[in-house]
């Protein structure tokens, strides 16, 4: 995140899973636009071709309707398989998918790094929503990805790893939803201002952050998933340092309920209080901590790595 990363670089290993956003558009003869929301249960209603103010009512459409200036009428619906405030990036993945649907529909070339950067720019400047940028361009690109960041560019390395390797991870790793749902940007804001503040732990904490993604961008590259897991351990205690709601009571006691029933490490997915946790686990001992995290109230979540990011199609009924 800003302003870490325009100072220091920023280094993320990142991978999507196959929960999806999706965004369909249907053009109409008229100037009437409609937005419909299934996760949030709302419809929306405006006149094409008006300059939309955001009063945080769907403002991420918003922002897209306003940037591309679109004039003709609309229907919309979208729909996310990641819950709001689950820590998976699910708010990028629906902006993602509005831009890539629109830019479809206008006949508009965008490349991916055009996307994910125009993502960015309306999430984190034009709607001023706190956070980092690893999950446009996780969106965007789809597949592991080793992403660097600097103040000027953004480097996106799409890692090759062998199918034996990511069948093992998958095999191993556990994904838990915590059931508390949590506002990111709280913990966000003192994430950075501490950072700003010249607090030395969190800006250390940042740094073996930095190496850590380093580090386990290559034992992913070796198949050294166990090495992995110990990794993650490691970065689930720095990342308890960035600021002091990262964790609390319960989501400690999930994790050392992991860790004692055979979990190698972990972390939890996002700004931290809530949302998803994941582990990679004994490949004997997945079963028992996925039973004993049942039995403390998370909901264990079947997934599978996915390698392709944003993607749209045309059909005619």
């Amino acid at each position: 995140m800003s302003p870490y990363c325009d100072e220091r670089g920023g280094a993320v290993l990142n991978s999507t899973i196959d929960q999806f956003a999706y965004c369909t558009i249907s053009p109409r003869s008229d100037e009437q636009a409609t937005v419909h929301s299934l996760d949030y249960e709302t419809i929306q209603k405006w006149k094409a071709g008006n300059t939309l103010t955001y009063d945080g009512n769907l403002d991420l459409i918003k922002a897209v309707v306003n940037h591309f200036k679109v004039k003709q009428g609309f229907d919309m619906f979208l729909h996310c398989g990641a819950p709001p405030g689950s820590g998976l990036g699910s708010s990028s993945a629906v902006m993602v998918s509005i831009i890539g649907a629109m830019s479809e529909w206008l006949n508009e070339s965008l490349s991916q790094y055009e996307i994910a950067e125009l993502a960015y720019i309306l999430e984190r400047e034009e709607l001023k929503l706190p956070g980092g940028k690893q999950d446009q361009y996780a969106a965007t690109f789809g597949g592991f990805n080793f992403m660097e960041f600097n103040h000027d560019r953004t480097l996106v390395t799409p890692l090759r790893i062998k199918s034996d390797v990511l069948n093992e991870l998958n095999y191993v790793m556990l994904l838990a939803n915590t059931g508390k749902t949590r506002d990111s940007g709280n913990i966000i804001k003192a994430q950075t201002q501490g950072y700003i503040d010249g607090n030395s732990k969190t800006s250390e904490a940042l740094d073996n952050a930095k190496r850590l993604a380093e580090e386990m961008k290559n034992a992913l590259l070796k198949g050294e998933i166990r090495y992995m897991g110990e990794l993650l351990n490691e970065a689930w205690t720095y990342k308890k340092n960035y600021t002091n709601n990262i964790s609390n009571e319960y989501l400690d006691k999930i994790y050392k309920t992991a860790l004692s029933t055979g979990a190698i490490g972990g972390k939890i997915s996002g700004a931290g209080g809530g949302g998803f946790m994941f582990f990679i686990c004994e490949y004997d001992k997945k079963r028992d901590v996925a039973r004993e995290l049942t039995s403390l109230g998370a909901n264990i979540v079947g997934y599978n790595f996915e390698k392709y990011g944003f993607q749209t199609w045309r059909f005619n009924e």
